[in-house]
């Protein structure tokens, strides 16, 4: 019966949200094409040869940026700006007095403008393919059911992250500034601007005990296929998420006393 109770809430809150992106449909179709900086890697790599460096041929690099691109759109996340101005509009207020906690508002939109997003995402797709004749393929069930699952467990990554630095809105009122230098590795290290394969070994010695490389190259190197560890991938994957979720629930709790303390 509570399940069941909590089930229809989540269902309502994913149907609302859903209602509230398409209003905004032409402005999450600016955001799907404002992500397509694979595809611009992609020519620097082609036009260079850079990809002999990695013995990787242009067919399989060409399917690695796009799927790249297909990862980015789908795990992309800016939960600590939405909380930031919530905060600084006080909106939060009304939301700590609900029984959901307000993160789930923001995974629901999330989830929301993902769904929104696809359509466009697909006919990007569709004019990569007319351009790129050569790199087109079916990926087989398997594989595709293991890509959506380390897609979407990259997003609950980069969730939490953030999650984490939103919640440093309790103390600062710019949270955003230390997602912004976040951004940096990410950007670098995650495998959006060149597959981690093509690191230096001393950078590979290390860039595998951080969350990077999970984000973006481990989902575009299983969808696309190109060689990659599936079992540490996936374990990495969801150590980062054990290691994050206590942490985020410990600092929003520090965070709702201090609020809380503040408004009483």
């Amino acid at each position: 019966m509570i399940s069941n109770l909590i089930n229809r809430k989540i269902f309502t809150l994913l149907k609302v949200q859903y209602s509230n992106m398409l209003e905004y449909r032409v402005e999450i179709a600016l955001w799907a094409i404002s992500g397509i900086i694979p595809f611009f890697m992609l020519n620097i790599w082609t036009n260079n040869n850079l990809n002999q460096s990695i013995n990787i041929s242009n067919i399989m690099l060409s399917r690695y940026f796009l799927c790249a691109f297909f990862v980015r759109q789908f795990s992309v996340v800016w939960v600590v700006f939405s909380f930031e101005e919530d905060t600084l509009l006080g909106k939060v207020s009304p939301y700590l007095i609900q029984p959901l906690n307000p993160f789930f508002r923001y995974f629901a939109q999330h989830i929301a403008e993902q769904i929104t997003r696809f359509p466009f995402a697909f006919i990007i797709s569709i004019f990569f393919f007319i351009s790129n004749p050569e790199s087109i393929w079916i990926p087989n069930l398997g594989i595709l059911f293991l890509s959506i699952i380390s897609t979407f467990l990259s997003f609950l990554i980069q969730f939490l992250i953030q999650s984490i630095v939103a919640c440093l809105c309790f103390w600062t009122e710019k949270a955003s500034s230390i997602e912004r230098l976040l951004f940096i590795p990410t950007l670098f290290l995650s495998g959006l601007l060149a597959p981690v394969a093509s690191f230096p070994g001393y950078v590979k010695s290390w860039i595998y005990l951080t969350p990077f490389p999970y984000l973006i190259d481990f989902p575009a190197n299983l969808l696309s296929g190109n060689p990659t560890n599936i079992g540490r991938g996936f374990s990495m994957q969801i150590l980062w998420i054990l290691l994050l979720f206590p942490v985020f629930r410990k600092i929003w709790s520090a965070g709702t006393r201090k609020y809380t303390a503040m408004g009483s």
